[in-house]
């Protein structure tokens, strides 16, 4: 067992068995001990691949669409670019030089990387010396600076804590944490019944909930309904809200045992991207989409981007690029595990902006979402 096992042992030990939401938050985010706290988890001597890795075309299209959507707005003066969870800043760095086209535009932002990893900040702070703009870092995205925002987050809402809650008879209860008779972590459920659950079905049913990412979307929609702005996020998971678990850990490009050795491999969960819609409208934002990411890079000129940086290749060079377009637009990938195989289908998009504010490039002709 992990370091960070024998210590949620003794706190099971002590307190009981622990919420599964809980045990994720420790496993991901404890000070000393958690995953994405000790680690550079990203690329081949990590866990897993994100599409900034895969390729500049992705950074730079989504830097493109933020110029795109600062001009819909009207262009005002300042503006918070905030990011969510930027890995390496590889997103960010394409993003800003994509941005350059725009040279109001470049001059008008702040940009913000939300981050709480020391590592991955050091990391950051490397790959955007060059980047000729003045970032902040943040440990939350509620210390952004009031003003018109445009949030990016990309691989970020999947590896937020979940809650489970699994159909007995009698009614729904919430996963925990505890431990098997020899020691070993294990899954069981609590004695109490959550009475405001009233979904029906199946007894041995499970329903998954984002909670925390719930709430982080209806405090940016808020954002985005008072100062103006936009937000899109993109990730994997399903459109639409559905009974299931989704929960996987991963280590160096494998399925692992999420209670084996917590703290020592990456635990995601597919994002509920009509549960996100939801949450933005309620807090009196609009959703778009989602749209796949294959149809999102599609629509924002992926192929031509492909075609030109293609022109000035050598063959090995094209070929990679070709090889990293088919990845990112793609829909035949590893279902279920991300940065595997192709992305286009599996991951999502989804938009959200000001009520009557104009429409974001790529979702006009998607369906607002529900």
């Amino acid at each position: 067992m992990s370091e960070l096992g024998g210590l949620i042992r003794e706190m099971i030990l002590r307190e009981g068995p622990i919420p599964l939401e809980r045990y994720m938050g420790l496993a991901l985010g404890h000070p000393s001990h958690g995953y994405y706290m000790t680690r550079d988890p990203l690329g081949a001597g990590g866990d897993f691949v994100t599409a900034p890795e895969i390729s500049q075309m992705f950074g730079e299209l989504i830097g493109l669409w933020c110029a795109d959507y600062w001009g819909r707005m009207g262009g005002p003066r300042r503006i918070n670019l905030v990011e969510l969870g930027p890995g390496r800043g590889t997103l960010m760095r394409d993003a800003l030089r994509a941005a350059r086209v725009s040279p109001r535009f470049f001059a008008a932002l702040e940009p913000t990387l939300v981050e709480i990893s020391p590592v991955l900040r050091a990391a950051q702070r490397a790959t955007l010396a060059q980047s000729g703009a003045q970032i902040a870092w943040r440990e939350r995205f509620d210390e952004v600076p009031d003003g018109p925002l445009i949030v990016i987050a990309n691989e970020f809402f999947d590896a937020l804590p979940v809650r489970h809650y699994v159909k007995s008879r009698g009614g729904w209860r919430e996963r925990v944490v505890g431990l098997a008779p020899d020691g070993r972590l294990k899954f069981g459920v609590s004695l109490q019944f959550e009475r405001a659950l009233r979904v029906e079905a199946t007894e041995g049913s499970i329903i998954e909930i984002n909670a925390i990412g719930q709430r982080l979307m209806a405090a940016i929609a808020e954002r985005l309904a008072k100062h103006g702005g936009a937000a899109l996020l993109i990730d994997y998971g399903h459109a639409e809200t559905c009974l299931g678990e989704t929960l996987q850990a991963v280590r160096v490009h494998a399925y692992a045992d999420p209670l084996e050795e917590p703290g020592e491999a990456d635990m995601t969960a597919h994002v509920d991207f009509a549960a996100l819609a939801r949450a933005a409208k309620a807090s009196g934002a609009v959703a778009y989409g989602p749209l796949t990411q294959g149809e999102l890079l599609t629509r924002l000129g992926i192929l031509n981007r492909a075609r030109a940086l293609a022109r000035d290749a050598s063959p090995a060079q094209a070929a990679a690029i070709e090889a990293a377009l088919k990845r990112l637009t793609s829909d035949h990938g590893q279902e279920g595990q991300r940065g595997t195989g192709g992305m286009g289908g599996l991951f999502k998009a989804l938009a959200v902006g000001q009520t009557g504010a104009p429409v974001p490039a790529a979702f006009e002709e998607g369906a607002r979402a529900p």
